[in-house]
């Protein structure tokens, strides 16, 4: 005999009728649990979700209005709305079933009941109930895709040969399920990098979510990858899914990786090597299947060796490695994106036949972008907007004063190169010196005394 789906709850306060309901329902359906005290309602749907709850109408002997039921057919709606309610009782008044109905009950048998009949009534009720949940299910998704599919398009633009060399990389392991990581410093594009593997999946059909792991506070980390149900928390006011759901057949895309705090770290673990999360306030496991990409500009061994990253969760999350070559070392990719984001911004602007001269370009390649192509394209928007002539000449560019990597010339010793290396990736990280040192590939206590040493 084969079990039908369904986890069933049956309400009664005569423990003969719960007794043989269970023995009956039993065979027939994945669980049934049975209360004699309609009290321990709230806590009992709190714990398990349920399908369908059996309900009787009266609990008080002597009592035969049917209005204890209404009222916990009333709570249940308001907390589970979702879930199925067939009303029992042994008085078969016409009133006190339109009632029942009308309260929002899916069906209404008596006592005593035909085995059989029951058994259809149940089976139909639940029916009911995974409908409900499958259209709820693609309404959340279909809400959540929207906010994934109106980003802005994006396009990977260069010819170099270090890109070139990536792209490569890409196309290998885009048709596999293998999960990716991407390095590289900030502004190289490392997002690009992550949907372009996807499109070139088997998976490209599915919807592509992305999640800025930097911007996740500790107190979201759970409710936005995995979701909740409505009532887990003061500002949980409707059911919500989680990334990993919304990603399930696609790609899940986990930027700045890196800053993911050690205690939270062990919880992504789990979910991605089980393929299955709970939401937040349910008991209920749900498979999960994603391809999954992640990204991160800090060195996540030396992390791993400062006790800062688990090594398990590398190994996960590193079955292969792309990293991304800085900006300044492109080359002539320079000129190629700063002509596409001259075309982007003069038309946003409204400043038509905008070129740059060959001055201004020699000036663009000598600088060492260290905040790479996001730096390149601020550059440019700004220039377009305060440029007064068709012609953007080098003094029209607004560039950080920064030591160019490429003017190694400018340096008399090793020391002062070491020096502006230094200084020059304390300001790319705003002063952060454990940022600092994991670009720089040196441990904080080391850029310490490497900076002691500079300054004396």
């Amino acid at each position: 005999m084969q079990i039908q789906k369904g986890n069933i709850l049956v309400v009664d306060d005569n423990k003969s009728i719960l007794s043989t309901l269970e023995i009956l329902l039993s065979p027939e359906f994945q669980t049934v649990t049975t209360l004699s005290n309609p009290n321990q309602i709230p806590t009992e749907l709190r714990k398990k979700d349920y399908n369908l709850v059996i309900l009787d109408m009266n609990f008080q002997a002597g009592v035969n209005t049917g209005n204890e039921g209404i009222y916990w057919l009333g709570r249940i709606k308001e907390t589970n709305p979702e879930v199925s309610v067939v009303m029992i009782t042994a008085y078969g008044d016409i009133d006190i079933a339109v009632k029942a109905l009308k309260a929002g009950a899916s069906d209404f048998i008596l006592k005593p009941w035909d085995n059989e009949k029951l058994l259809a009534t149940l089976k139909l009720a639940i029916q009911l109930n995974l409908s409900k949940n499958e259209v709820k299910h693609l309404k959340e998704r279909e809400t959540e895709l929207k906010k994934e599919f109106n980003r802005d398009q994006k396009f990977i633009i260069g010819s170099s040969p270090q890109l070139m060399k990536v792209l490569n990389m890409v196309r290998k392991v885009a048709k596999t399920d293998a999960n990716v990581l991407i390095t590289g410093e900030n502004g190289t594009g490392k997002e690009l990098i992550a949907q372009e593997i996807h499109r070139l999946s088997n998976r490209s059909k599915e919807v592509l979510v992305s999640v800025d792991m930097g911007s996740l506070s500790e107190s979201l980390f759970e409710s936005e990858l995995f979701g909740h149900i409505k009532g887990a928390f003061t500002d949980a006011r409707e059911n919500r899914q989680g990334k990993f759901e919304i990603a399930d057949k696609g790609t899940l895309f986990l930027d700045e990786i890196g800053n993911l705090s050690f205690h939270l770290q062990a919880k992504l673990l789990s979910a991605i090597e089980n393929r299955q999360i709970t939401r937040i306030g349910s008991n209920q496991l749900i498979p999960t299947d994603i391809r999954l990409i992640c990204a991160t500009n800090r060195n996540l061994e030396s992390m791993v060796h400062e006790g800062l990253f688990r090594e398990d969760l590398l190994y996960r999350i590193n079955t292969i490695q792309i990293e991304l070559p800085p900006l300044r070392d492109r080359g002539n990719d320079i000129i190629i994106l700063s002509e596409f984001f001259l075309k982007k911004y003069a038309y946003k602007y409204n400043k038509p036949n905008q070129k740059i001269n060959q001055q201004a370009n020699e000036k663009l390649l000598k600088y060492s972008w260290p905040g790479n192509i996001r730096e390149l394209q601020h550059t440019i928007e700004k220039t377009v907007i305060l440029s007064e002539t068709a012609i953007i000449k080098p003094e029209d560019l607004f560039l950080r004063q920064t030591n160019s990597i490429k003017n190694l010339d400018s340096f008399n010793t090793l020391e002062e190169m070491e020096k502006q290396m230094i200084q020059n990736a304390l300001e790319k990280n705003n002063g952060n010196f454990t940022a600092a040192a994991d670009q720089l590939g040196v441990t904080r206590q080391t850029l310490y005394n490497r900076l002691k040493k500079t300054d004396k």
